[in-house]
């Protein structure tokens, strides 16, 4: 096997598993807070991927299709959403083991993500024949620093990040050994990292596309012997991820946000402040109450950020080795030099509008499909670890020995640096402790790595003295704060026990309206951020949801946005204007759930428009009780242009519980004297509703109440029968007189295949 590198011969010997020992060791150690149910990862990490969690649990538990959920937005191709965890191995295994899934154990598989992919570190170190302490370090730093530990909460980028780490490893091995076999589990490995369908994932492939041209470019084998295991790679990588990518592309290009224009990225932008974060984690007061905190992006016009997706500290080890190695010697070696330029890419691409090199990456192919240039810092932070845990193996090895005086002098600098910046603002009281505490971390660094350099320390105890640094530094600076843990008892909501007293409420309400022809939707608007998934959850249909991902037609139509956690993120549009409108009734929304008064969501509420039912604590409760049943059949259908009607927000005058809008020509049929149309729920399930339905002579239209989508067919008693779209948004079928039974069944492949050949 062919070794990057000097001195890969003091690989021989070197105490690797020890060092994934220990890097295991930290990683309990470092998670245990969220592993034993004392805090849980909040946020994003509940919001929105436990429920998709537990729907994907109770889906396969049930015997059930979790293709397509009718839980939120009127019903969502889950199958297509990148967010919904199905085609996520780690999160899909735990889902067919665990019929009720914890918060502890989805924190868990986080965390076993992120070890996974620092262990993988540690073998490519050991692949490199570069230090295992400075594999260690970097391990450690990459799975528990910088945006991996501050951004957590995004699990979906955790889960590229991790991927990448694996991807790297197996693909240098089979570039290393010119193997077929290597290269094709760097394509599977790789498929995976491409169907976390993310901005890391997509920028994850960018690097490891470059890592591969410049390997063939660099290594001294023939350039031929890279075909066989490149093609392997991407061979077995294309065959396992094209259809999972096929249906996100379908659905982006039928979703509200198919791309992001150049000024909508720059709102995304890391501000350029951020890189104080480097030098002390809590300088600007992330991880305490948010009313304290005075860093970026407070103050920057027209950015869009958390304040914990502006933090990149990695630990004071990291940042000193990278300090001290820095040296001619340093980049003599082909492949840091690579990590170097990606650094230094990853670097100019966070940061967006303020340089000018971003507006040239816009122009490179899919980068207009992702709306924050700060999600760089995921990368940035791996391939730091990777230049420190080799800066690191340069100076254990005497090949770089840094100046005393020097050292300390740079290290001193940047702290007064930061000082400065802090007594400028005003802040210098305030950031003094966190500068304290990072002061005396930045010292022990300094004096490990000057230890290292003169070899008073070695072997194990080396390893032990670096995983021990790092791990008591990151656990104090980035450890269980209110960006990264918050008490499992403030996410009460989402326990699968149904105990909540604001659930339990609602579920008797749904089971005494229920009906053979009903199946009511809520709305939780206005109560708290992890509050719009909990039907994911629970089981009941909500007419929205949280998603930045949402079918195009039905945002236009309803005007919903990505979240409803707060009275202003309650949208409504022309053709929805109101909770007390037509297409609310046709939604069949019920009851609505709110933590303000409904009239400071709906300006245009009136009293009476719905009944207050209660208030549970600072939940008000309130019943349409014009609220549609989900089945109906029209016996009249009206000719229209749904686009226009959006458009204008007007409906025209009928009766819709007996007529129906279609992009088709008007057909009535007379009722005189004929007994009732009558629409029953005979069984639904996620992707199979089973209706009966008896339609008077002449015929007529069954409407299901559920969001038209091209991927769902239809057969009236076995018979193929078009879906048609009705009422803007919901399903049709036309059905004969006469009682017959329809099937509506959610087939995605067919689905796709059928809209790629009608192009």
């Amino acid at each position: 096997m062919q070794r990057i590198g000097e001195n890969a011969g003091e690989a021989e010997g070197q105490p690797y598993a020890l060092a994934a020992a220990l890097f295991f060791a930290c990683a309990l150690a470092f998670a245990f807070p969220w592993l034993s149910g004392r805090v849980t990862i909040p946020w994003d990490a509940k919001a929105h991927f436990y429920p998709q969690f537990v729907f994907l649990a109770h889906a396969l538990h049930s015997g059930q299709s979790p293709f397509w959920t009718p839980h939120v937005f009127a019903g969502m191709p889950q199958i297509a959403d990148p967010q919904s965890l199905i085609f996520s191995p780690f999160f899909l295994l735990a889902a067919a083991l665990v019929p009720e899934p914890s918060f502890a154990l989805a924190d868990a598989l986080v965390f076993a993500m992120l070890a996974m992919g620092g262990l993988a570190l540690i073998v490519y170190f050991r692949d490199r024949g570069w230090s295992a302490a400075g594999g260690l370090l970097a391990a450690l730093a990459f799975a528990f620093g910088g945006s991996a530990a501050w951004r957590i909460q995004h699990v979906g980028q955790i889960m590229s990040l991790s991927w990448l780490a694996v991807t790297l490893w197996l693909l240098a091995r089979a570039l290393d050994r010119r193997s077929a076999l290597y290269g094709a589990a760097a394509g599977a490995v790789a498929a995976l990292l491409v169907m976390g369908r993310d901005q890391v994932a997509f920028l994850g492939v960018l690097m490891l596309s470059a890592y591969a041209a410049y390997r063939v470019a660099t290594d001294q084998s023939p350039k031929l012997s890279a075909v066989a295991p490149l093609a392997a790679g991407a061979l077995v990588g294309l065959t396992i991820v094209a259809v999972p990518l096929a249906f996100t592309l379908e659905l982006a290009a039928h979703s509200n946000r198919p791309e992001i224009d150049l000024d909508g990225a720059f709102k995304g932008s890391l501000p350029l402040d951020s890189f104080f974060t480097l030098i002390s984690a809590n300088l600007f007061g992330t991880d305490g109450p948010l009313k304290d905190f005075w860093g970026p992006p407070t103050g920057e016009r027209n950015i869009f950020l958390a304040r914990n997706m502006t933090n990149i500290y990695l630990g004071e080890l990291t940042l000193v080795t990278l300090i001290a190695a820095m040296s001619r010697r340093f980049f003599s070696d082909r492949e840091i030099r690579f990590f170097a330029a990606a650094a230094l890419f990853f670097g100019l691409y966070a940061v967006g509008r303020y340089t000018p090199v971003f507006a040239y990456f816009y122009r490179l192919p899919g980068v207009d499909l992702w709306r924050r240039p700060a999600d760089a810092t995921f990368l940035l932070g791996a391939t730091l670890a990777i230049l420190a845990g080799y800066g690191f193996t340069l100076i254990e090895r005497g090949v770089v020995a840094p100046r005393v005086r020097w050292l300390v002098g740079a290290v001193a600098a940047l702290f007064a640096a930061a000082a400065l910046v802090a007594a400028w603002k005003g802040r210098l009281v305030q950031a003094s402790w966190p500068l304290a505490t990072s002061a005396i971390f930045a010292a022990l660094a300094v004096a490990l790595i000057l230890a290292t350099r003169d070899r008073l320390v070695r072997g194990a105890y080396l390893l032990v003295a670096v995983g021990a640094l790092m791990s008591v530094d990151l656990a104090t600076e980035i450890g269980a704060n209110e960006s990264t843990a918050l008490p499992p008892e403030q996410f009460d909501v989402l326990k699968t026990d149904g105990k909540h007293p604001v659930i339990a409420y609602l579920r008797e309400k749904l089971k005494a309206t229920a009906a053979p022809d009903r199946r009511d939707r809520i709305e939780l608007a206005a109560i708290d951020f992890h509050w719009p998934n909990a039907s994911l959850v629970h089981g009941f249909d909500h007419d929205l949801g949280y998603n930045p991902i949402r079918l195009r037609h039905f945002e236009d139509a309803t005007g919903a946005g990505d979240h409803l956690a707060l009275p202003e993120q309650r949208q409504f549009s022309k053709l929805y204007p109101s909770y007390r409108s037509i297409l609310s009734d046709m939604l069949g929304l019920r009851f609505v759930a709110t933590g303000v008064p409904i009239e400071q969501i709906d300006r245009t509420y009136k009293p009476g428009d719905f009944v207050e039912l209660t208030r549970i604590g600072d939940v008000r409760i309130y019943e349409n009780q014009r609220a549609m049943p989900r089945v109906i059949v029209a016996t009249c259908a009206i000719h229209v242009n749904f686009a226009q009607m959006v458009q204008s927000g007007e409906w025209p005058e009928a009766d819709y519980r007996e007529t129906a809008l279609l992009e088709a020509p008007p057909v009535c049929h007379t009722r005189k004297g004929a007994p009732p149309a009558t629409a029953k729920i005979n069984s639904y399930e996620n992707d199979r509703v089973v209706v009966e339905a008896d339609v008077p002579p002449g015929g007529g239209w069954l409407i299901l109440n559920d969001v038209w989508h091209p991927w769902w067919f239809a057969r009236v008693d076995g018979v193929e029968a078009p879906v048609l779209r009705a009422n803007v948004l919901f399903r049709a079928v036309a059905v004969p007189e006469g009682l017959h039974r329809v099937h509506f069944e959610f087939q995605p492949l067919r689905g796709l295949l059928t809209q790629i050949s009608q192009r």
